[in-house]
């Protein structure tokens, strides 16, 4: 069946008009608004904004507007990014988690509001009673009560250390932060049990489930597991820039034929090309037009794009899209924009930045997919086919007013962290040794020449240097700055001065209580 007969949409054109981006500017057609607008715009945000390259696709009424790639793939190389290179989708792969439920939703193997330990019997959260009302929907609508990013530390910095079974088992170790379902707080982990739970149900692993009841279907050559070779020919590779450094690659999150234990939150490798039936599938199901063998019911669209969860609504929303209201659905968020509902996400790791745009009503999708780490880049494009689409009397320079607005809050955070006198109480011999944590597993302090040094035992990433600070903390400077934030590192004495164990916390003049160290307390083995 040809993807255009599934879709339910006019068959404009074959796959291969998706192709590159090449085939698009040497077609004999003049140049479309759009295609016009990103010539002069793209380029323009990923030199202001650092990003070497960027891929984008733009549907309307069921036509391929645009699809096109601009920049490098590659420095080193000078590879060119085209349609069909390969990105990272970070967190747009919720969608596709959100999805593999529905499709056992359609056939009737369990429904949304069925209780998670009715399938992972492991389940468990802090709370006896929030673990026996728990539903499937709870874990994709970002309302547990736990803070949000709660369990991060289990998946990145890459490679995670933890199986999936395991980020399930140590939910239970999560400290919530407000009261179940009522205020929103993004989790990562959940989805992960979420994929978990479709695995059970369906009798195989998630990631060969989505593959061959979403991509297949859809004709999409992405990948929830493993990545052929042959792929790997026109993968974008990921950056980040500093301006000490330039340009500097990120390996760890680099596409290389492995799966990502996390890929149901964040880990889908995809292209632009192929992203282009999924948003013409979307619409066309929001109508109730995709023909029959599509992957999931107008029903279940419906249900996946109904506000959950409540979400904040900014000053920038406010002013820049007239939003009056914006929530989590389940795997989506949306917000009604210049009148009408948008749904969308967006999706970031270390290298990759992703936007999906939805219209429902007008019939229009794009996605902006780029190797940088800087979100303005995609957010002034985003913003740019936004305004072209809703509101052109508004439209303006978007890279201008995300560079302005990034100086702003640039300058908001450059409040000095604390200082301190540089000085420890006790030698330094006295605070190495092995420490462990009920969840996160060991971490190694170790002496040499220069100091002290501590390393993960579960993530190898993880690792820098202590530099003293006052009383019986340290800094921790990070051996890869691109992992985390510094970090203060408090130890514990007994009464007879003996160093027992240690908390971490950001270096910062306010760490908060929503970072990702706040449920660890190492205690000393030796």
């Amino acid at each position: 069946m040809k993807i255009c007969q599934l879709l339910g949409v006019l068959c404009l054109v074959s796959s291969s008009v998706v192709s590159s981006r090449e085939a698009v500017q040497a077609d004999d057609n003049p140049p479309t608004p759009v295609q016009t607008d990103l010539a002069q715009w793209v380029p323009a945000a990923l030199l202001q904004f650092d990003t070497p390259g960027m891929a984008v696709a733009v549907v309307k009424d069921g036509q391929v507007l645009h699809v096109a790639g601009y920049g490098e793939r590659d420095i080193s190389s000078g590879a060119l990014v085209d349609s069909d290179t390969y990105f990272r989708l970070a967190s747009v792969s919720k969608a596709f988690t959100a999805a593999s439920v529905a499709i056992l939703v359609d056939e009737g193997k369990l429904s949304w509001d069925d209780k998670v330990v009715q399938y992972l019997p492991q389940f468990r959260l802090q709370d006896p009673w929030v673990t026996a009302e728990f539903t499937i929907r709870d874990l994709l609508s970002q309302r547990s009560g736990l803070a949000g990013g709660a369990g991060d530390s289990m998946i990145w910095p890459e490679p995670s250390g933890f199986s999936r079974d395991e980020i399930v088992h140590n939910l239970r170790y999560l400290t919530p932060l407000s009261s179940f379902r009522s205020q929103y707080g993004y989790s990562n982990v959940l989805y992960i049990t979420a994929a978990e739970l479709v695995a059970k149900v369906a009798g195989e692993p998630w990631q060969d489930f989505v593959e061959k009841r979403i991509f297949a279907p859809l004709m999409m050559q992405c990948f929830a597991g493993t990545q052929p070779a042959e792929i790997l020919q026109n993968v974008a590779q990921p950056y980040r820039f500093s301006a000490e450094e330039g340009f500097v690659t990120i390996p760890r999150n680099a596409i290389d034929g492995k799966m990502l234990m996390s890929a149901a939150a964040g880990g889908i490798v995809c292209r632009a090309s192929d992203l282009v039936p999924w948003l013409q599938f979307l619409l066309a199901q929001y109508q109730g037009k995709a023909a029959a063998g599509a992957p999931f019911s107008q029903a279940q669209l419906g249900q996946m794009w109904a506000p959950h969860t409540l979400m904040p609504v900014g000053t920038n929303d406010r002013e820049l899209d007239q939003v009056n209201f914006a929530a989590y659905g389940l795997g989506w968020r949306m917000a009604d924009m210049h009148g009408v509902k948008v749904v969308h996400h967006t999706g970031i790791l270390s290298g990759f930045q992703a936007h999906l745009v939805l219209v429902p009503e007008q019939q229009l999708g794009f996605v902006v997919l780029h190797n940088g780490s800087n979100s303005g880049a995609r957010q002034a494009v985003v913003q740019r086919l936004l305004k072209q689409f809703l509101a052109p009397e508004q439209q303006q320079d978007w890279v201008a007013f995300y560079a302005a607005q990034q100086q702003r809050a640039a300058n908001r955070a450059a409040a000095a962290p604390p200082l301190g006198t540089g000085e420890v109480l006790l030698a330094l011999q006295e605070y190495a040794g092995e420490y462990t944590d009920n969840w996160f597993g060991s971490m190694l302090i170790t002496q040499d020449e220069q100091g002290l040094n501590l390393q993960s035992e579960r993530m190898l990433n993880l690792q820098g240097r202590l530099e003293p600070f006052a009383d019986h903390s340290f800094i921790v400077r990070w051996t890869d700055p691109n992992v985390a934030g510094p970090a203060l590192i408090h130890f514990q004495l007994n009464n007879r001065r003996q160093v027992t164990g240690f908390t971490l916390e950001p270096y910062a003049a306010e760490p908060g209580e929503r970072h990702s160290y706040r449920d660890m307390r190492f205690r000393r083995q030796r």
